[in-house]
Order: C-alpha cells, then structure tokens, then sequence
C-alpha cells in the first residue's frame, strides 16, 4: 500500500476525530449550562423562633435555596446573633433583617414596639378578651362603662367607645399577687397606642371597666358612636309614628233623579180672527142666518 496515501488517510481520521470532540464538548458545555439549577447559601432558622427571642448560635444554620434570595436575607450569621425577632421565624425559613429587632434593642415585647408607640397592658378576663380571640395582630375597639362624674351621673352607668382599631401586641398571662401575697396568673392583651392614648387607657382602667371589641382588620373607619346610658335603656321607646290613614272611599251619592221636563210649551197659532160675524135667528123650526162684515155692514 502506499505510504503517501496511508499517511493522508490517518490525517484525515485525526482531524475528524479533534473536529467531533471539539463538538461534543461545545454541546455540552450547552446542555449542562442550561440543566443547572442557580443556589444561593444564606442563613436560615435553626428552629421555630418566637416574637421576642433573643438570637444565639445555635439558633442559626446556613442551607442553600434555589433562585434568587429574598430581599433583605442575611447571607453570613454574623451581626445576627443577640437581636430579638420581631416576627415568628419558622424552621428552614431565612432569615430576614426586617424580621429582627435593630442590633442592641434586646429582645422580648419591647422589640417589637414601632418608634414612637407605646406597649399598654389591659387586664382581661373570657369577656373582655372576646373569648380568647383576641390574639396578637388583631384589631379592637376599646370600650368603657361607668358613672360619669357631674350632674349628668342620674343617668346611671354609661358606655362610650374611647379608642378605635388599636393593634394587639400580645396576649399571655402575667403574675402578680393577691392580698395575701400569692402570686396568681392575671390574663393580659398588650395594646400598641400612642403616648396620648396610652394615658387615656390608664386612666380608663383604674376609674372604670374596659371591654374589648374585636373588629375586622380590613375595616379601617372610624364609627361616632354616641355612647349609651342606663337611663336610656329604660326609657319607654317613643312609639312609632301612626301609619297614615288612607283616605276614606267618597260615600256613593244616590243618583239624583232628573228634574222633571219642562213643558214645552207650544205656541199655538191664533185662530184667524175672520173678517165678520154671521147672527142666526131661529123662529120656531125656521132658521135664518144673516152674515155682517167688520164694519157692520151687512154682506
């Protein structure tokens, strides 16, 4: 065989078989950029951690999530550790710096207090806390009954509502004590208000009875109600307005009868007076007829 033609031959495979690994690899260079799943490591919860905890390090772990990360979630735990949650973090959810309380604020309910609120305590019992309900990030009304002091106390008790759409905080029991010194298990809703409202509350709670009143987070208007007193409860209610009366059907008139007919009086014609007189004369069975005219002269 020829070696010229041996030599071209072999080239010809060489260069086919660089050509088609050159390929291969492009296409799958391809293939595997496209069938790769883009993770991203940042911190996550360890464990389900509550409003108020205080972070430690064992509480935090770092795991990988698929996509693009959540706006705010923290990629290293340092700077975590020793800031108070400020909303329920649950186990295997990153952590986010909005859910946190600021570096140095401590942990606990006064984490979560917004600048310039305040955090004010409201002794409740099954009514007042609507049967339990009341739980932290509902809204109420915030009602008081009493006497109100002044001249107008004859009225009896009264209950006006003082506060709309207040946030709670929280609700949980606290422990104090009782006359003999035993602590007993108080229940307590936290109410986020202003410094305004909160002096408003205090004073309601120790002059007079506070109830609460659940409402709809969504409905965010404010009623003016006008209050309600005891004397007014058992006030007679006025009586409703008399329906009006419908007019009384018109009494059906007895045809009256046709007034008689007037005669009709017909003008009768005069006799024609004639133009004279005639004079009969009878002697015995004989009769005569002598005719006049007008003048008397005799036809």
């Amino acid at each position: 065989m020829n070696r010229r033609f041996v030599f071209i031959l072999l080239s010809a495979f060489f260069v086919a078989a660089f050509g088609s690994y050159i390929v291969y690899r492009m296409v799958s260079n391809q293939l595997g950029t496209k069938g790769r799943v883009q993770t991203v490591r940042v911190v996550i919860a360890a464990r389900d951690l509550e409003v108020g905890t205080l972070i430690r390090a064992t509480d935090l772990k770092t795991g990988e999530i698929v996509g693009t990360p959540p706006k705010g979630a923290a990629q290293k735990p340092e700077g975590l550790v020793g800031r108070g949650v400020v909303s329920n973090l649950y186990e295997g959810e990153p952590v986010l710096e909005g859910r946190l309380a600021p570096s140095g604020s401590g942990g606990g309910l006064a984490a979560t207090i917004r600048p310039g609120m305040r955090a004010c305590a409201v002794r409740v019992n099954d009514v007042v806390g609507v049967g339990g309900f009341v739980v932290p990030g509902m809204r109420v009304d915030v009602l008081i009954s009493g006497n109100s002091p002044g001249p107008r106390s004859a009225d009896g008790p009264k209950v006006k509502t003082i506060l709309q759409n207040i946030e709670v905080l929280s609700a949980g029991t606290n422990f104090q004590k009782d006359a003999e010194g035993k602590p007993v298990q108080v229940p307590v809703v936290n109410l986020l208000v202003t410094p305004e409202q909160a002096e408003v509350l205090s004073l309601a709670g120790n002059e007079t009875r506070i109830q609460l009143v659940l409402r709809n987070p969504l409905d965010t208007q404010f009623a003016k109600p006008p209050g309600a007193a005891m004397a007014g409860l058992f006030a007679d209610s006025k009586a409703p307005a008399p329906a009006p009366a419908k007019p009384p059907r018109a009494a059906i008139a007895p045809k009256k009868a046709a007034p008689p007919a007037k005669p009709e009086i017909v003008k009768q014609e005069q006799p024609t007076q004639p133009s004279g007189y005639s004079v009969q004369v009878w002697n015995g069975a004989k009769k005569t007829e002598e005719k006049f005219n007008s003048t008397g002269d005799q036809k």
